[in-house]
């Protein structure tokens, strides 16, 4: 028994041995067999994972595939930079390739296939052949030569990229008056064939009148390409204008201008030529609104990869050039060719021709937009000008300004920490901020509490004096004003501008309602413009918090701050039935007003307080009367807005403002103003804004005065 069970035993683990060791004969016949089939792939499934390892960028694994001669022919460094110098050249993606037949015979075999590839030049699609040799060991291995990239393509022969660069596009006014564009400067250079043979102290001088220092310009000219009759340019500079400079009154700037260059031209070997560059005619006069242009920087070409930007290409960075970037800058042409080695070209793989930007016509009106900076360019200022009936926007102003051409020539350090030291902050985009609106704003508040039925127009609130306060709650705080005048009705509280009537109006309409109305008139949101401006707000925190800042916001004080566009665009209303009028700055042949906050208020009350800000102009005591003209019907609104730091602050300053509007939508050249001007104190208030829009409007519409 024991015996038996001894050999039972001995059997099974014998069966088990030869058992195991049959699979493990199996599992090593299978690893051979799957080395020989992977060494014995067919040339067209080896061309398909070459075409995959292209499409990857896997030079080193492409270079592997190639036979024992091909590895003789070119090492793998030259292949990978010549295939990457190629491929990346020309930005190739989507590569892909179907195969044709495949003939093989006596140990080599063609593939034919299709290609297909995008590039910077657009689609490239050809047929070509590609041989395999049979190696022993190896099997299949590719033959290569230059001809498997394109089939033209020899070994001394190179893929080249000529690049046709996009002009860009023109900005221009309503009139087709150019507002950003071509136009010409004067380019300062040396010939160094005609340099005295004193150069160091020439260089030394030019330097200095340069703003460039001698060693810099030495080391232009010692430039490889540089020859004795080379112009060697150094520095753009404002063209003398030859017509001003005969004229009866020539400029100052022009006349320095002039002195400067024959400076220049004393120097031997300096030579003084005309070049093309962005021009911007306005100049200061519309520096904030057109903006400028300069070099893309090495950050520009990161952020913007893609976008087909160049490294000499111009970027819009501010104003209508950064807005409408995209479609003033064009796309470049390119053109993908095989040359050989003496430059003739063979064969054009793909060419992409060149679209020139995209010219932008504005609703600007140059004249205007120039009248209006003159007028102001000495204050802190911004004025909106646009027209009240369909939204298009005629002018939109900040001061004081800079020149944007000074950006296309090259701003010295020293003009540039002048531009930013200087107190007035002419850098500072007025007109995409917010302000204290003052006493402009009583016409929303107005709006606000007759759509609510919180006020009727023909309530007496009573005569308070030139001071009021609700009740002892307040303390010592009491609201004032400067005119005592009866019966306290609306009509009378815009004509005299009573800070207290509005108050109490505010209070009447309460919390919810008042900022309510405000949220529907587009308060604390961004309104719908080309230009991106700052929310106006009617509290620093979410809510109007006190009965005072109530009362406060209802005469434009408290925490109210708003954007002068916005506020340009709220007065609109009272010119269209109710309606708030979206402003607009691409122009239109057919002008076409599209309604921003339809019925904001109902017709009747935006006749009404239509009517009674006709009567602040037209009154003798309204406080917009120094605007009057006999000939034209205005309506507006004055407004002086305190800024200190506290209530009992008596050190602060005062802004004014003055927006007005012809009301006859049949006029000729009908206008809505919004100015608004920092640092009025003592000097008027809102009257000294009255006084300079009144010369605006006069020179604007003609007729009498």
């Amino acid at each position: 028994m024991r015996r038996r069970k001894r050999r039972f035993l001995f059997s099974t683990v014998c069966t088990l041995f030869i058992l195991l060791a049959g699979l493990a004969g199996a599992a090593l016949f299978f690893r051979i067999q799957g080395k020989i089939g992977a060494s014995r792939k067919t040339p067209d499934a080896l061309f398909l994972e070459y075409v995959e390892c292209l499409s990857k960028a896997d030079y080193t694994d492409m270079y592997r595939m190639l036979d024992e001669q091909s590895h003789l022919n070119i090492s793998e460094e030259d292949f990978i930079t010549r295939h990457k110098n190629i491929y990346e050249g020309i930005e190739a993606s989507g590569i892909t390739a179907q195969i044709g037949q495949v003939a093989e015979k006596d140990g080599e075999a063609v593939v034919s296939y299709n290609m297909s590839l995008g590039s910077i030049a657009g689609e490239i699609n050809f047929s070509n052949q590609v041989k395999f040799r049979k190696e022993k060991k190896k099997g299949y291995q590719m033959v290569w030569d230059d001809s498997v990239i394109f089939p033209e393509l020899g070994r001394s022969d190179k893929v080249r990229v000529s690049t046709d660069k996009a002009k860009r596009g023109s900005v221009f006014d309503r009139n087709g008056l150019l507002l950003a564009g071509k136009g010409t400067a004067s380019s300062v250079g040396l010939v160094p064939g005609k340099m005295s043979e004193d150069s160091a102290g020439d260089l030394e001088t030019l330097g200095n009148l340069l703003g460039i220092s001698a060693d810099a310009i030495g080391k232009k000219l010692s430039a490889k390409w540089v020859k004795e009759d080379s112009f060697v340019p150094l520095k753009t500079i404002k063209k003398v204008d030859e017509l001003n400079l005969n004229s009866m009154e020539p400029r100052e700037d022009n006349v320095k201008n002039k002195e400067f260059q024959d400076e220049l031209l004393a120097v031997p070997g300096v030579l003084i030529t005309d070049t093309e560059v962005r021009y911007y005619p306005l100049g200061e006069s519309g520096a904030h609104l057109v903006g400028y242009v300069q070099n893309v920087t090495a950050e520009d070409l990161e952020k913007h990869s893609g976008e087909d930007y160049l490294s000499d290409s111009v970027i819009g960075r501010s104003g209508m050039e950064a807005l409408f970037e995209k479609e003033l800058k064009g796309t470049n042409g390119r053109t993908i060719t095989i040359t050989d080695s003496y430059g003739t070209v063979k064969k054009t793989l793909a060419a992409k021709p060149r679209v020139d930007g995209k010219d932008i016509t504005l609703t600007i009106d140059s004249t205007l937009q120039d009248e209006i900076y003159q007028t102001f360019k000495e204050d802190k200022s911004c004025t909106v000008a646009m027209n009240p009936y369909t939204g298009e926007v005629l002018a939109l102003v900040s001061t004081p300004s800079y020149d944007d051409n000074d950006f296309i020539l090259g701003m010295s350090e020293e003009k540039w920490a002048s531009l930013n030291d200087d107190e007035r902050k002419p850098m500072f985009n007025r007109f995409r901020q917010r302000f204290a609106p003052g006493s402009s704003f009583k016409p929303i508040t107005g709006a606000i509490g007759l759509s609510t039925g919180a006020i009727d127009p023909n309530e007496d609130f009573g005569g308070e004096g030139l001071s009021w306060r609700k009740d002892e709650s307040w303390g010592n705080y009491y609201v004032t004003t400067l005119h005592d005048y009866s019966p306290v009705i609306l009509e009378n509280a815009f004509i005299y501008s009573d800070n207290i009537y509005f108050a109490k109006a505010a209070l009447k309409i309460g919390y919810d309602d008042f900022m309510s109305g405000l949220d529907k008139l587009g308060f604390n949101q961004e309104i719908p413009f080309d230009i991106s401006v700052t929310k106006s707000q009617y509290s620093n925190t979410e809510r109007i918090e006190t009965e005072v800042q109530l009362a406060d916001s209802g005469y434009g004080q408290g925490q109210m701050l708003v954007n002068p566009i916005h506020l340009a665009s709220l007065y609109t209303m009272f010119a269209n039935q109710g309606n708030v009028m979206k402003p607009y700055l691409q122009y239109k042949e057919e002008p076409k007003s599209e309604v921003w906050l339809p019925g904001a208020c109902s017709s009747e009350i935006a006749d009404r307080i239509q009517t009674a800000l006709g009567k602040v102009i037209s009154s003798e005591h309204g406080t917009g009367h120094a605007a009057y003209r006999n000939d034209i019907e205005f309506a507006g609104k004055t407004g002086t807005a305190e800024i200190k730091a506290s209530k009992d602050d008596r050190t602060g300053t005062e802004l004014g403002w003055f927006a007005v509007f012809t009301t006859d939508p049949n006029l000729e050249t009908p206008i809505l103003l919004v100015s608004m001007t920092e640092d009025v104190k003592d000097r008027g208030g809102s009257g000294y804004v009255v006084r300079k829009d009144k010369a605006i409007l006069n020179s604007y519409i003609s007729g009498g005065r």
